[in-house]
């Protein structure tokens, strides 16, 4: 797979934000069949830095009854917590 194929979009979230700053960890939603060496050379090809770790989590389909009875799915989804080497650093939304 190609790492546009792979790295689907970066989550942005409070705890995303926190990890950034604290643990120089960058967060992305991926491909659900993606494995962690993928993951890891997508981001090293795509943002030109070097990774040291990649923690995978899996958040799952969420099904909840709303008040007139009918079901709404909220859709599940796959992300990768990638640790940076050493002053390594991606910048997302830096200057706008």
């Amino acid at each position: 797979m190609n790492y546009t194929q792979i790295l689907l979009r970066p989550h942005v979230s409070e705890k995303a934000t926190l990890v950034k700053s604290f643990a120089n960890q960058v967060v992305f939603q991926v491909h659900p069949e993606a494995n962690k060496i993928e993951i890891k050379q997508a981001v090293q090809e795509a943002f030109d830095v070097k990774v040291a770790k990649v923690n995978v989590a899996r958040k799952k389909t969420l099904t909840q009854r709303k008040a007139n009875r009918r079901l709404v799915r909220t859709p599940g989804f796959r992300k990768a917590y990638v640790t940076l080497a050493e002053g390594e650093k991606i910048d997302f939304f830096e200057g706008v």
